[in-house]
């Protein structure tokens, strides 16, 4: 939780709507905007010249940085109205020109976790649901309703259709074109984007034993390189000897949520 204990510090030049709601230590800067249902956490920072609107809630230190605009009105053309909203965690990064959408339905919202760096002209669209620990790089876009597990990377200029799904653990290589959901623990890269490996570096860096690479590894190989098709690679999978490890647990459970194919 943030430490910090001073009121607002807000530029002379930025528009407060009435209803808005800034905790403690909250610095608005120059030219911003904050919209009347915004409630902003403590020691959240909105530079100059950027936007927050709409039924928007942010946690703690946050950092919203120059013409971004978080809490803009979905972009779905089935929206009738209501107040769908965003919620967002603690300590993430907006970076300049970056936009994130409402839910498109009353009452729903989109969701992001916490600890996220979302770069420079990123776009996370209406319903997405983020996770923890993203990095979205540069130009990328994820479509509307995405569901992006924890400690992902996007590379720079990265597409991710509506409604897919990426597990914990994976890095989608640069301008990519993500049409299906991309498992967890793994490196997709290509247009369409197709599994080339495990994301080995990426999971040695948090901490994972050679051992539990290996059993990752060896979920690669069933499912990408024994010529079986994702029921068979599925049906193998859950009489593994090592069926009851929790990483064996999460693809079968992300397996099971799969709507639009693994890539």
């Amino acid at each position: 939780m943030s430490k910090t204990t001073a009121e607002p510090l807000i530029h002379p030049t930025a528009i407060i709507e009435e209803g808005a709601q800034l905790a403690e230590g909250v610095r608005v800067g120059a030219y911003a905007y904050i919209g009347a249902e915004v409630r902003l956490g403590a020691g959240t920072i909105i530079s100059h010249h950027a936007t927050v609107e709409g039924n928007t809630v942010m946690g703690a230190d946050n950092q919203v940085f120059p013409y971004a605009y978080i809490g803009a009105k979905t972009h779905d053309l089935k929206f009738k109205g209501g107040n769908p909203g965003l919620t967002i965690g603690d300590r993430n990064v907006f970076r300049e020109y970056t936009n994130v959408h409402l839910a498109t339905n009353d009452a729903e919202f989109t969701v992001i976790g916490s600890d996220n760096v979302v770069l420079a002209y990123s776009h996370i669209a209406h319903d997405c649901i983020i996770g923890d620990k993203l990095v979205m790089s540069s130009h990328s876009a994820l479509g509307g309703h995405v569901v992006v597990g924890d400690h992902v990377v996007v590379g720079w200029g990265v597409g991710v259709h509506q409604f897919c799904r990426i597990g914990a653990h994976v890095m989608v290589g640069a301008c990519s074109k993500v049409v299906q959901d991309v498992p967890p623990y793994m490196i997709v890269d290509g247009n369409p984007a197709e599994v080339r490996t495990i994301n080995k570096i990426g999971l040695e860096r948090r901490g994972f034993t050679p051992e539990q690479v290996e059993l990752i590894r060896g979920m690669y190989r069933l499912f990408y390189r024994q010529g079986l098709n994702r029921s068979q690679a599925l049906e193998q999978l859950r009489v593994h000897p090592q069926a009851d490890d929790p990483l064996v647990a999460s693809m079968l459970e992300f397996s099971a949520r799969s709507e639009r194919g693994f890539s």
